[in-house]
C-alpha cells in the first residue's frame, strides 16, 4: 500500500484554515460594519455561550509573536511570560485588528502576570475582569465561579444593551456543543494508526477554527474535512508510521509552532495536543439536561485542566486518556519561559507520565523568538531517536 508524503497530502481546506487568522481581519471588520458587537478574550475559561446569547461575537486575542514585546517592556517587566507581553504589546500599539475592533476585552485571573497586566490595559481599552477561583473542588470555589458567570451575564446585558435569557443561553450551549463535537471528531483523526494527517495539519485546522466566526460554517467545514480524510484513509492514503508524540503545556500558536515543525521534521509525528488550542477546552461538553444553565456552565468551565488550578487532576485524567486513545509513544511538555503555573506543574506531570503511564517525557522551554530553533531541533531529535530505540526493543520482545 503506497504511503503519502506529508508535503503532498495537504488538502486545500488545511491551507484555508491555516490562513484563517489573517483572513479573519477583514471578516471582523465586516462584522463591525454590520453593527455586531465584538468581545475579545484571552482564555478558554471565558464562557462563549454568554457572549453568543448576547448576540455578540467572541474573538481570541492572544498574540504569539515577539514583534511588539519591546513596546510591552516599556511598561511590563522583561522577565514576564512572552504571551502576556505580546498580547499587551499588540493591544498597546493597536497592531492587532482583533484587539482594535473589540468593543470589550474580558480578562481573567488565571495568573498574577495577566491579572496585573490588565490593570495597565484598562487605561486604553474597556476591560472587564473575571475572578477565576484557583481551586476547583471546594463548594466555595464552585459558588464563586457560578456568581462570576451571573455577574458577567449582567455586565454583557448592560454593556451590549440586550436581555440575555436562560433560553438564549441554552440555545448557545447547544450550538457550542455541536461545534465541540465537530472539533473532537476532527482532531481524533490523530488516533488513526498509521497516521492519516500530520500534526501540523491538525493544528492548522484547530487554530484557524478560532478565527472563523460563523459557527454553522465552522461546523460544516470541520465535518466535511473529517469525512474527506476518513474516506481518503480508507482508500489507502496514509502517512508513514513514526514515533507518535503528544504535545502538552502552555498555549501554542504563531512562533511556538516551531516545536511542531521540529518534531515532524526530525522523525516524529504529533498525533495529539492536550492544550488550550485543541483538546483541553473541547473534550468536556456542557450538560444540556441541567435545568440551571449557569450551573451547567460552571461545571464545564471550572473543570478545564489548566495549570493555574489546584489540584489539577483533570489535566492528568485527560493526558491519561489521550495517551491510551492516540497510542502515544512520548510526551513533550512545551512551556513558555516564565510561565510559572506550567513550569512548576511540570514535575508532577513528569512523575505521572513516567511512573504511572510509563511514557517517556521531555520538558521543553521556549519563547517567541527563533533563536533557539537549532537547540530545539537537537533536543527533539535525541528524544525521537530514544523513542525509536524503545519501539524497536518492544517489537523485538
Amino acid at each position: 500500500m503506497k504511503q503519502m508524503d506529508v508535503k503532498t497530502s495537504l488538502p486545500e481546506i488545511f491551507t484555508d484554515f491555516g490562513e484563517a487568522r489573517r483572513q479573519g481581519f477583514l471578516a471582523v471588520k465586516e462584522i463591525k460594519e454590520k453593527g455586531i458587537p465584538v468581545v475579545g478574550v484571552y482564555c478558554t475559561f471565558m464562557p462563549e455561550e454568554l457572549v453568543l446569547a448576547g448576540e455578540a461575537i467572541q474573538i481570541s486575542l492572544c498574540s504569539t509573536s515577539d514583534e511588539t514585546i519591546p513596546d510591552a517592556e516599556e511598561d511590563l517587566p522583561r522577565n514576564l511570560c512572552p504571551l502576556i507581553k505580546s498580547s499587551y504589546g499588540f493591544g498597546k500599539t493597536d497592531k492587532c485588528p482583533y484587539f482594535y475592533f473589540s468593543d470589550l476585552v474580558v480578562g481573567e485571573t488565571t495568573c498574577d502576570g495577566k491579572k496585573k497586566m490588565y490593570e495597565y490595559m484598562e487605561e486604553f481599552k474597556e476591560t472587564y475582569l473575571m475572578q477565576l477561583p484557583h481551586t476547583r473542588t471546594s463548594e466555595a470555589s464552585k459558588q464563586l465561579w457560578y456568581s462570576e458567570l451571573v455577574r458577567f451575564k449582567a455586565k454583557l446585558e448592560d454593556f451590549l444593551n440586550v436581555e440575555i435569557t436562560d433560553e438564549k443561553i441554552r440555545s448557545a450551549i447547544k450550538l457550542k456543543n455541536r461545534e465541540r463535537v465537530a472539533k473532537q471528531n476532527f482532531y481524533r483523526l490523530g488516533q488513526l494508526n498509521p497516521p492519516a494527517i500530520s500534526g501540523q495539519e491538525i493544528f492548522k485546522v484547530m487554530y484557524g477554527a478560532q478565527y472563523k466566526f460563523d459557527k454553522e460554517e465552522v461546523i460544516q467545514l470541520l465535518e466535511e474535512t473529517t469525512t474527506r480524510v476518513k474516506t481518503e484513509y480508507a482508500a489507502g492514503k496514509r502517512l508513514d508510521a513514526k514515533p507518535r508524540i503528544l504535545v502538552t503545556g502552555s498555549p501554542m500558536g504563531g512562533v511556538t509552532e516551531k516545536v511542531i515543525r521540529a518534531i515532524e521534521e526530525n522523525g516524529g509525528i504529533v498525533v495529539a495536543y492536550e492544550n488550550c488550542t485543541v483538546a483541553k477546552a473541547v473534550e468536556r461538553l456542557v450538560d444540556e439536561e441541567e435545568a440551571d444553565v449557569y450551573q451547567a456552565l460552571t461545571d464545564k468551565y471550572i473543570n478545564i485542566g489548566c495549570a493555574c488550578m489546584t489540584n489539577n487532576q483533570p489535566r492528568k485524567e485527560l493526558l491519561s486518556q489521550m495517551i491510551d486513545d492516540y497510542h502515544v509513544d512520548g510526551v513533550i511538555d512545551m512551556v513558555l519561559q516564565n510561565c510559572i503555573p506550567f513550569s512548576v506543574e511540570s514535575l508532577k506531570i513528569k512523575r505521572f507520565l513516567n511512573e504511572e503511564k510509563h511514557i517517556p517525557y521531555m520538558y521543553l522551554e521556549t519563547d517567541y523568538s527563533t533563536a533557539d530553533i537549532e537547540q530545539i531541533n537537537t533536543r527533539v531529535t535525541a528524544f525521537i531517536e530514544m523513542l525509536e530505540e524503545e519501539i524497536l526493543c518492544t517489537q523485538s520482545v
